[in-house]
C-alpha cells in the first residue's frame, strides 16, 4: 500500500488537482500569508495548509542568509519576493524558464532553511513570501541595501 505523504520541497505541482489550474498571483486572484497585505486569500485555510520548517527570527545567522544570497538565481528570486506577496513556485511565473523546476526548488529550500522566505503549502502546490519583517528586525537595513543594489 502506497501512503501519501506531503513533500517537502518547494516544487509541489502546478495544477490543483482534477484538472484545476493552479491559483497563482496575476490571475485576478492571489495567495496572501494571514495578516499580510490586502484581500482575501486565494486558497481558503485549511486540510493540508501548512508551513513548511523555518528558523525563529532569533536563529537566523547573517553568514546562512548571505551564502543563500550568495547566488545569481537567488538574487532574482529575492528581487521578486521584494514585493511581499506570496508567489507559486512555478519556474515560469518567477522569470526562470530555462530552469528546472528541480533547480529552482533547491534554490527556494535554501533560501527557506537560511531564514529568508518563508514556504506555504496548500494541498500540492507551495507558495513562497520573502521574510522582510523577520529580517529587518533581525538585520536592519540589509535587505534594502541588497535590493538598492540588483539590477
Amino acid at each position: 500500500m502506497v501512503e501519501d505523504r506531503p513533500q517537502d520541497h518547494e516544487g509541489g505541482s502546478e495544477g490543483g488537482g482534477d484538472g484545476e489550474p493552479a491559483v497563482r498571483p496575476g490571475d485576478g486572484e492571489r495567495a496572501v500569508r494571514p495578516g499580510v497585505g490586502d484581500g482575501e486569500p486565494a486558497v481558503r485555510p485549511g486540510d493540508g495548509d501548512h508551513w513548511l520548517a523555518q528558523p525563529d527570527v532569533d536563529d537566523i545567522e547573517l553568514v546562512k542568509v548571505l551564502h543563500a544570497l550568495g547566488d545569481p538565481v537567488r538574487l532574482r528570486l529575492l528581487k521578486v519576493y521584494a514585493d511581499g506577496e506570496q508567489y507559486s513556485c512555478a519556474p515560469d511565473l518567477l522569470g526562470l524558464a530555462h530552469l528546472h523546476k528541480s533547480t529552482v526548488s533547491h534554490h527556494m529550500r535554501i533560501m527557506r532553511e537560511a531564514g529568508v522566505t518563508a514556504t506555504r503549502v496548500v494541498g500540492r502546490g507551495r507558495y513562497v513570501q520573502l521574510r522582510r519583517a523577520d529580517l529587518d528586525a533581525r538585520f536592519p537595513g540589509l535587505l534594502d541595501a541588497l535590493i538598492k543594489a540588483l539590477p
